[in-house]
């Protein structure tokens, strides 16, 4: 599983862990089931049941897919910032190429920009047979605690 600076303490923890973590504020992330299984600012991979998160008709719920895209690109800028910044999403957009309707989806986002005031990933969302069930792009600002604290003085 991989390690990674807390957010906020410099402590290396296991990121699927701290999302999870017993005590810690509920989070969306885990409500669905994301477990990362790799994590770092240039690339993410994620993955999320089908199971608990369908729609009406049956099928993987649109919006779990971009709630497991942006998780990924905002964790990832987070990652990016370092120092235990924060980061938050600023743009998604998703586009859906085919139902899912049992079964674990990955995603894997790969890191498009990586700057100092804004982070773009593109998330490629796929079923167990390695079918590409959504494609989305995120753009996050990374350093928005700085950002706001200076704002602030």
């Amino acid at each position: 599983m991989t390690r990674s600076p807390h957010p906020g303490t410099g402590e290396s923890t296991d990121l699927s862990a701290w999302i999870t973590r017993p005590g810690a504020p509920e989070t969306l992330a885990a409500r669905m089931g994301i477990e990362l299984v790799e994590a770092s600012p240039e690339r993410l991979v994620g993955t999320m049941p089908v199971a608990g998160n369908k729609q009406l008709y049956g099928m993987l719920h649109g919006g779990a897919s971009v709630v497991l895209a942006e998780t990924l690109g905002s964790i990832g800028a987070a990652l990016h910032a370092g120092g235990g910044h924060i980061a938050l999403g600023v743009d998604i957009n998703a586009t859906h190429h085919r139902p899912v309707r049992s079964g674990i989806v990955t995603g894997v986002a790969t890191a498009l920009a990586l700057g100092p005031t804004s982070a773009s990933y593109d998330v490629v969302i796929t079923d167990e047979a390695g079918r590409r069930t959504c494609s989305a792009r995120i753009t996050v600002a990374p350093n928005t605690a700085q950002r706001m604290q200076r704002g602030r003085k």
